[in-house]
């Protein structure tokens, strides 16, 4: 199959309402024959009920003739698990085991409520959530924080 006739994904994580033709959109689509301001212009739109600036990986499907389609997901992990938590950042060095490197403690209502918000995403639609749960308390302990029931 030539390079002329498949499709090209691109993945970006944009601030919601805030796509602009600059880095990374601008590049990143212009160098494949897309206007990124068509791009931007759609993603604004779709993400007008987010609050601005939240992180939205995006998934973009460039198709030979050079339109394109695009798919969001739901903001990543990290980000809603520091949310919820009304911090900036993990611990630089986690251990959930040692109270000197937690940065903080969310119950599991808070982890469910997270789990509910990426089962949204099409490829976790599948999945049951009980794993959801468990790869987001994965997460959770990897930036040190602790889940308590």
């Amino acid at each position: 199959m030539s390079q002329a006739t498949k499709n090209l994904l691109v993945k970006l994580i944009v601030g919601a309402g805030q796509a602009a033709p600059t880095p990374p959109v601008g590049p990143a689509l212009g160098s494949k024959g897309i206007k990124a301001i068509d791009f931007c212009k759609e993603f604004n739109a779709k993400t007008a009920s987010f609050k601005p600036g939240v992180p939205i990986p995006v998934l973009i499907t460039i198709k030979p003739d050079r339109s394109f389609s695009f798919e969001l997901k739901s903001p990543p992990t990290g980000y809603l698990l520091l949310k919820a938590l009304g911090m900036e950042k993990g611990h630089g060095t986690p251990d959930t085991n040692n109270p000197d490197r937690i940065v903080g403690t969310l119950s599991l209502k808070h982890i469910y409520e997270i789990a509910k918000i990426k089962k949204t995403d099409d490829r976790h639609k599948i999945l049951e959530m009980e794993g959801i749960v468990k790869s987001i308390i994965g997460v959770a302990k990897s930036m040190g924080i602790k889940v308590e029931p």
